[in-house]
């Protein structure tokens, strides 16, 4: 195994970040990009600052053997075929969040996945941010005890991406855009509980008005009028152990910006963004600790990418694989189908 992991990226969106992250690293270096819009990957290659193979057909650049893992950065549509692809070509495989559009495909991912031996990892800005990190390491000290409750919601002004019809389209989306990050973090700082039935609504009161687009834009009715997803999303995860979960994600609506998980255990309480608070009562008196996290941690790109490198070069254990974003999904899929069914989902 090389003492540099050599990697590529498909897809300049997220792609960015992700590469970046991969290219600070002293163990990581980009060699190859593939998106549909070369100007962009002109762009990345002067900010990598030195020559990179260019593809706008990711097949032809998974031929490529100076390749050791690939990082899927598409719509949520393309995600599942491209990351089956990276397996087949017996590369390590990245892919940003949700994991895919559909549960079905994505149990088929994880399947090969896991049987090539391969990484293979989920890109989640949440669960790696600072605070999720150390409000986890409280929780596996016991300061919370045991949590039975979580509130998890991200909350936009006017966020509808104008920029993909991937994300308003069938398999886009506000929860898989924005609820999944707050999903994930919650779901895993609670010990990532068994899903066992899940009820919500959806739909969308913005977007196909022409409304409710980033910064308050309007795009063009071609655009809009392609809507065929939702804006907002929200219901309730029912898990074993009596343990249940709030969710919700609004792209567009009339309160203020927010994101946040919330956390209910027996010995504490807490709020885990933008800062971490915990809340307990001490000799019989409320105490709310506010933690001030040291502005050297890790940011969240460059956490998931070490990690990722330490995966890949040196077998560490994988503590986001793609099975993770495979149950997310799953729970996902029930709310929106609960959705258009009026029923609970069973899971």
């Amino acid at each position: 195994m090389p003492k540099q992991l050599r990697a590529a990226v498909i897809g300049l969106g997220i792609g960015r970040p992700n590469g970046r992250a991969i290219a600070a690293n002293p163990r990581g270096c980009i060699v190859a990009l593939c998106d549909l819009i070369e100007p962009k990957m002109d762009e990345f290659e002067k900010e990598l600052g030195h020559p990179v193979k260019k593809f706008t057909d990711y097949r032809k650049m998974l031929r490529e053997k100076d390749i050791d893992a690939v990082f899927v950065g598409t719509p949520n549509q393309l995600h599942i075929e491209m990351a089956l692809a990276v397996i087949k070509a017996g590369k390590h495989v990245m892919v940003t969040k949700p994991l895919g559009h559909a549960v079905a495909p994505a149990i088929k991912l994880v399947a090969a996945a896991e049987k090539s031996g391969l990484v293979n990892m989920m890109s989640l800005s949440a669960r790696f941010s600072p605070e999720c990190q150390h409000v986890a390491n409280l929780i596996r000290d016991g300061r919370f005890g045991r949590i039975y409750y979580a509130k998890a919601r991200s909350m936009r002004r006017s966020g509808i991406p104008d920029w993909n019809l991937g994300f308003i389209e069938a398999g886009g989306g506000a929860f898989r855009d924005m609820g999944v990050h707050c999903l994930d973090a919650a779901w895993w700082l609670m010990g990532m509980p068994r899903p066992i039935s899940v009820t919500g609504v959806a739909g969308a009161e913005f977007g196909p008005r022409g409304s409710g687009f980033w910064d308050f834009r309007c795009p063009p009715k071609s655009f809009y009028g392609r809507y065929a997803s939702d804006d907002y999303a929200g219901g309730f995860i029912r898990f074993e152990g009596n343990i249940g979960m709030q969710v919700e994600s609004f792209w567009a609506s009339h309160q203020p910006e927010d994101f946040q998980v919330e956390l209910m255990g027996t010995k504490a309480g807490g709020r885990v963004f933008p800062t971490p608070i915990l809340y307990g009562t001490e000799h019989g008196a409320p105490h709310d600790t506010i933690v001030k996290l040291p502005k050297a941690l890790p940011e969240q790109w460059n956490a998931i990418a070490g990690h990722f490198i330490d995966c890949c070069l040196d077998g560490v254990k994988c503590q986001a694989p793609l099975r993770h974003g495979m149950m997310v999904q799953q729970m996902m899929e029930a709310l929106l189908r609960s959705a258009k069914t009026g029923r609970e989902e069973r899971l």
